[in-house]
């Protein structure tokens, strides 16, 4: 098969990840070419962020995904951020094609599960970029926060936390309609390329509708409320009315699958995510 890597539109970290795809498309026997729109059977894009470099990359997706064509999408992971890399088809999260779950890379990833916490203070809302294709059918991301407060406040008293996007910051006065409402800015890692710290210490729940917040915090032990197209909606809460008496499920089979998600630049070059993909 010809694959499309479309370099031209991916983020300044990319160049070694798509290095590696195209190392591990070849490996496998198949044909690369770079940033060629015709003639060839998949595209291979970064990110669903229509925004900035990636805005066009949003016409590539639509035209392939209108002719039912596959798409192979690579992604900052969540896993371990620009160590792990996702690597589906037609999207991802739970709405893309991760392939087959093969074995427990748990251990390989460094994913421990910790106990479920029982005990907690705020509530943590954590926004996602409203260009993104995560947020399609979705309103304005000032409007999603208010309607998760005016929900939560229905079912309970305890002090909100809003976790902007760090590129999607807000100004809104949360407090002009409810108290005991906060904002909380990402701050960016020393000597990162983007990473930004996640603060879960003391969240009784995290609220994020399809982005890496969401497995983050099931991992973490804590009940996570998501939207269908989170890769925690099968070990998650997805009505905020029982925001004081959330679900806590088994994680074991999730855990495996969620490992299956991400790999490392290595394995990328070795044709691992490849090869559990049907093309």
């Amino acid at each position: 098969m010809i694959f499309s890597l479309f370099t031209k539109h991916g983020a300044l970290n990319s160049q070694p990840v798509f290095s590696a795809v195209s190392q591990g498309l070849q490996s496998l026997g198949h044909t690369v070419v770079y940033n060629q729109e015709t003639n060839i059977d998949i595209p291979v894009i970064w990110s669903l962020l229509w925004h900035g470099r990636m805005a066009a990359n949003k016409k590539i997706f639509d035209t392939y995904r209108q002719q039912k064509k596959n798409v192979l999408v690579i992604e900052v992971g969540g896993i371990q951020r620009n160590h792990t890399w996702k690597v589906a088809l037609n999207g991802i999260n739970r709405a893309a094609d991760f392939g087959t779950v093969q074995e427990d890379r748990c251990e390989r990833l460094g994913i421990k599960l910790k106990p479920w916490r029982i005990k907690g203070d705020h509530i943590l809302i954590c926004g996602q970029h409203d260009q993104s294709e995560q947020w399609r059918h979705m309103p304005p991301i000032e409007t999603y926060f208010v309607q998760q407060i005016s929900q939560l406040r229905n079912h309970t008293d305890r002090p909100i936390i809003i976790r902007p996007h760090p590129r999607r910051l807000t100004m809104f006065n949360f407090n002009t309609f409810t108290k005991n409402v906060r904002i909380e800015n990402p701050t960016s890692v020393a000597n990162t390329y983007d990473d930004f710290d996640l603060n879960f210490e003391n969240a009784w729940a995290v609220i994020s509708w399809s982005s890496n917040p969401g497995p983050q915090a099931v991992i973490a032990g804590i009940p996570a409320f998501v939207g269908p197209d989170s890769l925690a909606h099968d070990v998650g809460n997805h009505d905020l009315s029982n925001i004081e008496k959330p679900k806590m499920p088994d994680r074991t089979n999730w855990v495996k699958y969620y490992a299956n998600t991400e790999y490392t630049v290595e394995e990328i070059a070795q044709g691992t995510p490849f090869k559990r993909l049907t093309f």
